[in-house]
């Protein structure tokens, strides 16, 4: 893959906001394009985070939507990707599916200003900071999280505050 020194990549959990809310979030950092990366793309309580009832939403608000989940997904389809029934992120992350997905994530990102979507509001608690993250930084990609109430956080700050100030050789 192509080191990415200048990118920023944004992270954002959808949690239970009301639509209008998360596209302010979204409009407010400049966000150009949705990268949805649940593994299944549906929400009960929420459901215009449906898939589809998202993207249309999304186009009407100028932003580009892109489903990635299948591939990006915290929870694969593949069973040979968990270790002791728990998806096995070291596993996932070797994948030639992650690694596609990651490629069309990062190409997408040199020309647009892309977020990527989980549910979780907390990022700390997300598949989007414990697999991609890492993956992202390693290709010299920098990440932000768009948190609830609009504020933009480095993830250097975040692994920081995550580890104590502590860091090992292995991005977080």
């Amino acid at each position: 893959m192509t080191a990415l020194r200048d990118t920023t990549i944004f992270t954002i959990g959808h949690s239970n906001h009301g639509l209008d809310h998360f596209l302010a979030l979204l409009e407010k950092a400049g966000i150009t394009a949705l990268a949805d990366v649940r593994s299944k793309p549906a929400s009960r309580f929420c459901p215009h985070f449906n898939r589809e009832n998202l993207k249309a939403a999304l186009i009407a608000h100028g932003i580009s939507y892109v489903y990635l989940g299948d591939a990006l997904g915290g929870k694969p389809a593949d069973p040979a990707l968990y270790s002791h029934g728990r998806p096995d992120y070291r596993k996932i992350a070797a994948s030639a599916a992650f690694k596609e997905g990651l490629a069309r994530l990062m190409a997408g990102a040199k020309t647009r200003r892309i977020a990527m979507m989980c549910a979780e509001r907390d990022p700390r608690q997300c598949h989007r900071t414990h697999l991609i993250t890492p993956a992202l930084v390693a290709e010299g990609v920098a990440i932000t999280h768009i948190l609830s109430d609009g504020g933009l956080l480095p993830h250097a700050d975040l692994a920081a505050d995550m580890t104590g100030g502590q860091f090992d050789l292995l991005p977080i």
